[in-house]
């Protein structure tokens, strides 16, 4: 059952270069009475900027932005003169990146219109109301577990290392701690910067990956000894992580609350059904060939190890540069 997870190996090998990537842009809009003043930040990939550009109806013009960095983004502020109130914003290059781009417009009279771009279909349409701007969280939560490969990676390792009857109170355990520390740093209360976090995120995964190792070799882990609190530990530091995230898009005023429970509700999805496919892929492995099963174990635990040290390392050396 444990080793299904050798059929997403291939995958591993793309993780460095995707790791942060689906961190979100934000574009933010607001009507100051002249025009609108114009914040626009978005993720260093790697160590480099993306290249995204907003572009807007043909009737509006812009300022020379003011650059920035921000907690490892890029921000830029500037004016756009024109009434945004029909037409198209385009995100140039969005279409060549794994990122979304959340766009957020408050008119002159205080009403916010509110959308996520996709790399799919890069356009906000001025002219076509919008859903509530709460709704798009739940989908954010779902691609930054099923896309952040470093939350992703930790929730495979889980499975690896428990055994199938222990995964669902490990998995609510986890979920418990970092649904605490996502709501409590979301709403201000608590937070640290997000460069410690990832290393912090990415040192948890190459010790989950020890762990399991140790476990194969017949020696008793504390992780394997007391799975839920130390999943529960770790669950803390990587709810700073989805924070972080959260961060990076902004809470729409007025819907906090409900955009901070379908962003969590969100991962959580997108977490039960990563579970429920390594669990079921695992079975039917194990079915098929033990031997392969054990074998695939091993190697898939060295890879997600290997990962894990790279981004550490990649993170560290980010941190003290």
């Amino acid at each position: 059952m444990r080793a299904a997870l050798l059929i997403l190996l291939a995958l591993l090998f793309a993780a460095p270069a995707h790791a942060h990537e689906v961190r979100p842009a934000l574009l933010q809009l607001t009507a100051d009475g002249e025009g609108y003043t114009a914040l626009w930040k978005q993720p260093i990939n790697a160590g480099r900027r993306l290249k995204l550009t907003p572009r807007y109806p043909d009737d509006c013009e812009t300022t020379t932005p003011a650059l920035s960095m921000e907690d490892g983004s890029v921000v830029e502020r500037y004016r756009v003169s024109c009434a945004l109130d029909a037409g198209l914003i385009r995100i140039d290059g969005l279409e060549r990146t794994l990122t979304d781009v959340y766009i957020r417009v408050t008119d002159p009279e205080g009403e916010t219109r509110a959308a996520l771009v996709k790399p799919s279909d890069p356009v906000f349409d001025l002219s076509v109301p919008q859903p509530p701007a709460a709704r798009a969280y739940f989908g954010e939560g779902i691609l930054h577990i099923v896309l952040g490969w470093d939350h992703l990676l930790f929730v495979l390792g889980l499975c690896l290392l428990v055994t199938r009857r222990q995964v669902l109170g490990v998995a609510t355990s986890f979920t418990l701690a970092h649904s605490l520390t996502l709501i409590v740093s979301a709403l201000g209360l608590f937070s640290l910067p997000s460069r410690p976090v990832e290393i912090l995120i990415a040192a948890s995964i190459v010790l989950l990956a020890v762990e399991i190792i140790r476990k194969m070799r017949g020696q008793d882990g504390l992780t394997a000894r007391r799975p839920y609190l130390v999943s529960f530990g770790i669950g803390l530091i990587h709810g700073l992580g989805f924070a972080g995230a959260l961060a990076d898009l902004g809470l729409p005023k007025g819907d906090e609350l409900i955009s901070l429970v379908l962003f969590n509700i969100g991962v959580e999805a997108g977490q039960a059904a990563i579970i429920v496919a390594a669990l079921l892929l695992g079975w039917l492995v194990w079915k098929a060939s033990p031997k392969f099963a054990r074998f695939g174990a091993t190697l898939t635990t060295y890879a997600i190890g290997t990962v894990a040290a790279y981004w550490m390392i990649e993170r560290i050396v980010g941190y003290m540069a």
